[in-house]
């Protein structure tokens, strides 16, 4: 029996400091929810966990710009609603003011309401959604996936010829009413392909909402399998290495204490 070096201690000392180590580690989980307290709990892990939080940001943004250009079609479609209601009553002043029984007042009236649904229309020509025209000549582009991909929205053009056709003809005579007649029926048609333009848009987007949703969902689920702790398991092993702690604090004292028994041999 020596006395010099307590290699019963030494051992008990180093088993208590990796449990100590471990109970520590299962408390950092358990306090934060995460596997990944520290970088050297698990490097690979770490390295996907952050490339794919990187990921879900980037989907969650794509998600709002299609979120954004959904409503900008909506709000298209709701005018354009609008201009077709005053297409509608164009077209059927149209056909009242060739009536060769009104009378020159009653066809100066058909003609004032004519051309300020005209100009209703020319109005709407102008408007804008988040300071962006809603009917510009040209499409625009909107990222639709975290690599930035992007579908163009189809573009509706109230300024066209085939609409301010419409919206500048007269009713003052039976023959000007008739051309625009004819402008105001084709300028009906050309409306209903925007509309349809539109709605495909909004079809298009839609289907990318949803799609971009499953996979933040899925993205969301694959960093959790890495970084999220399992509570129930992490609470067992808590539990586990507060009875090591406790039990090798216990017997590095006896560790400690053998060497007393030295003192029966010397007496």
């Amino acid at each position: 029996m020596v006395i010099n070096t307590n290699i019963a201690a030494l051992n008990a000392a180093n088993d208590l400091n990796q449990s100590n180590s471990m109970l520590n580690q299962s408390l950092a989980r358990l306090s934060t929810g995460s596997q990944l307290v520290n970088a050297s709990d698990n490097p690979a892990g770490l390295a996907e966990s952050i490339s794919l939080n990187a990921e879900i940001g980037q989907t969650n943004a794509a998600n709002q710009n299609v979120g954004s250009a959904t409503s900008f079609s909506q709000t298209q479609d709701g005018y354009l609603q609008q201009v077709g209601s005053a297409l509608d009553q164009m077209s059927s002043l149209a056909i009242e003011a060739q009536n060769g029984t009104i009378s020159s007042a009653q066809a100066a009236d058909y003609n004032a309401e004519f051309a300020a649904l005209g100009q209703y229309i020319t109005s709407t020509a102008t408007q804008t959604f988040n300071g962006v025209s809603l009917f510009a000549t040209a499409g625009l582009a909107v990222t639709v996936d975290g690599s930035g991909d992007t579908f163009s929205l189809a573009s509706v053009n109230l300024s066209a010829t085939i609409y301010t056709t419409a919206t500048s003809s007269s009713l003052a005579s039976t023959t000007l009413a008739a051309a625009a007649l004819s402008a105001v029926t084709a300028a009906i048609g050309q409306l209903g392909t925007d509309r349809a333009s539109v709605g495909a848009n909004e079809e298009r987007l839609n289907f990318t909402t949803q799609e971009l949703s499953v996979l933040s969902t899925n993205l969301t689920a694959a960093t959790s399998q890495i970084s999220d702790v399992d509570v129930a398991t992490e609470s067992t092993n808590f539990a586990k290495y507060q009875i090591l702690v406790q039990s090798g604090t216990a017997m590095l004292a006896q560790a400690n204490q053998a060497p007393q028994s030295v003192l029966k041999l010397l007496g």
